[in-house]
């Protein structure tokens, strides 16, 4: 959320070391990485740079948590890779009734728990309802249940769902269904985090076997998946807080696929252009890189907590450190020509909701004009040239920083460079944990972004007054405290529109809105940029499949159709084998065995799916 680190900034990230080779083996007794002579297991491996915040679907909210989840359990719908569109999940057909409030699902016979047990209406009914009910539950996925208002399965093959508005994510419910049979007997959703007994009962392409906190999460292949089992055997996901050293992990085979931090940086592709059985994929991402304004943080019964510089507060302020902000600069010489130049929150691989302002909407770099507006505001500078806040003190600002993102920590020195002109200090906070001074609001600006799914309502829900904390003790489902009741009328008004063209002009007056306010300030739309290795990987699927990325993508396509390089496959997904997928450009997990966040932890710009 959504994508959502999507909500990384910080918390849990399980840093896995993949498998050296496609051959290797990893057992209970083996961490990934061993093998042993006896067995002849297909391993794909991969280093991500993000921590695991749970592997509870009811709980997660980072990418690398949703992508694992992803591949656990089945969604009623999926997206086509080829277009986005919806194709058959766990349902088979669905229709509307007449006034769009009542629709129901055709679940598919043939589907069952990777225990053999068979999968029913009733067990996405029990989902849905248990989201509905418990607060805990609806901490990842609430907003899809929000509007909801009954669920029932009046036969194993069908699901009906009432609803209270009419509401346009029908089709496109990113919420994993869960065996009742299995989770009825949770007794708190908030602290069970799904790594007790192993393997965990599930439906997707791949079962939860193993899991070692700062270490890996190992999937096998799942022989009961409908579509049919992966090629690869097992799937590990393994934690490198050092990027290069993932990089050079890949170089020498240890591993077979590296994402990056979300993405690798120009130089760790340049050094891997070339390389023998190397392959570096540099598609457009569906991530966009931004600035998030503490607006002052606030909880839902209207209680302000935290300490956001006051002079944040002013729309004049948000809109002067914005102007001052050269993004083709940042793309040239920090991304070097891997991504584009930001403005609207849904980047442009989505053409039907991207939106860019006007020229005359448009905070263009605009030095001078930023000076002029912070004198406006009244923040004048004294003899040293440095603005002064109302207290009369210099204005420094706290500026949260991700420790593990090569990217932050050279755009935050611009950023220094750029404020400082202006006469304002900067505190770069970079820390491997950006979780908690987020949640209590003791920042002022932060790094942001999400990875965004086609139907992108999730991460436009995550800015509404309803997203907002309970109390100041709850966590909530806001990304960044925002509350403003016109983008909350126009987030209702798309959410119940059923016109794809009538939505789409409405989500991009939410982006508007956004622009205006000032508290997102997008600055790019990085490009996906992975490398693999070709004597482990024959094939794999991208998405979009014309010029798409592979990991974090929407779905789990990548790693359900790979084929091994020795297997002379397809890459359709038909064989038998599993897949380990050890991923390691940076996940940061809790410290103890087993040591998961009891609530939501804050999302990176890469978390949400």
């Amino acid at each position: 959320m959504s994508t959502p680190d999507p909500h990384g900034r910080g918390g849990l990230v399980p840093r896995l070391v993949a498998a050296g080779t496609a051959a290797l083996v990893l057992t209970s007794a083996l961490p990934p990485g061993q093998a042993r002579a006896e067995d002849d297991k297909k391993v794909l491996t991969v280093a991500v740079a993000q921590s695991v915040d749970s592997l509870s679907p009811f709980l997660a909210t980072r990418l690398v948590s949703t992508s694992i989840n992803r591949l656990m359990y089945e969604y009623l719908t999926d997206y086509d890779p080829e277009d986005a569109r919806a194709v058959p999940g766990l349902a088979t057909a669905w229709k509307p009734s007449a006034d769009k409030l009542t629709w129901t699902y055709t679940i598919r016979s043939d589907a069952r728990w990777s225990d053999g047990r068979r999968i029913t209406a009733e067990d996405a009914a029990w989902t849905f309802n248990t989201m509905m009910t418990d607060e805990a539950a609806g901490t990842a996925n609430g907003s899809f249940v929000a509007n909801f208002e009954k669920v029932t399965a009046p036969s194993p093959t069908e699901l009906v769902i009432r609803l209270a508005q009419p509401q346009a994510t029908m089709t496109a419910l990113d919420v994993p269904i869960v065996p009742k049979h299995v989770w009825e007997k949770v007794e708190d959703f908030s602290a069970f985090h799904n790594t007790g007994d192993f393997p965990v009962v599930g439906s997707g392409p791949f079962v939860l076997t193993g899991y070692k906190p700062d270490s890996y999460v190992r999937l096998e292949a799942n022989d009961r998946f409908w579509r049919g089992a992966p090629k690869f055997d097992e799937l590990v996901f393994r934690y490198y807080k050092d990027q290069d050293a993932a990089v050079a992990a890949l170089r020498k085979g240890e591993v077979s696929f590296v994402a990056g931090s979300p993405s690798l940086t120009p130089a760790q592709a340049d050094s891997l252009r070339g390389q023998e059985n190397i392959k570096v994929n540099d598609a457009p991402g569906r991530r966009f890189y931004a600035l998030a304004v503490n607006p002052g943080a606030r909880a839902g019964n209207g209680e302000r907590f935290g300490d956001g510089h006051p002079s944040l507060l002013d729309q004049r302020v948000r809109h002067a450190l914005f102007l001052a902000v050269d993004r083709k600069a940042l793309v040239d010489k920090v991304f070097q020509g891997h991504a584009v130049e930001g403005a609207g929150y849904i980047p442009p691989r989505f053409s039907r909701y991207f939106w860019k302002p006007s020229p005359d909407q448009e905070l263009a770099h605009d030095p001078a004009g930023a000076a002029r507006l912070l004198d406006e505001a009244g923040y004048r500078r004294d003899g040293e040239g440095r603005r002064l806040g109302k207290d009369g003190k210099p204005i420094t600002y706290r500026l949260l920083c991700h420790a593990t993102d090569p990217n932050d920590k050279a755009v935050g020195q611009y950023l220094e460079e750029w404020w400082g002109e202006l006469g304002i200090g900067v505190r770069l906070d970079c820390l491997d944990n950006v979780s908690d001074p987020w949640l209590a609001g003791t920042y002022d600006l932060a790094f942001d972004g999400w990875s965004v799914n086609p139907d992108p309502d999730f991460v436009l829900s995550i800015h509404t007054c309803a997203a907002l904390p309970a109390t100041p003790e709850d966590t909530g489902a806001t990304d960044n405290f925002i509350c403003d009741g016109t983008y909350d009328d126009l987030y209702a008004r798309q959410l119940a529109e059923y016109d794809p063209d009538k939505r789409a002009g409405l989500v991009k007056q939410l982006q508007s809105r956004l622009y205006d306010l000032g508290y997102m300030n997008v600055m790019a739309y990085p490009n996906a940029v992975e490398a693999y290795r070709t004597d482990q990987i024959a094939s794999i699927e991208t998405m979009p499949r014309a010029a798409g990325n592979i990991y974090g993508q929407d779905g789990y396509w990548s790693w359900w159709s790979a084929a091994p390089a020795d297997s002379g496959g397809s890459g359709d997904g038909a064989g038998s084998a599993a897949v380990v997928t050890a991923i390691v450009a940076g996940l940061v997990l809790l410290a103890g065995a087993g040591g998961f966040l009891a609530m939501r932890r804050r999302a990176t710009a890469e978390d949400r799916e």
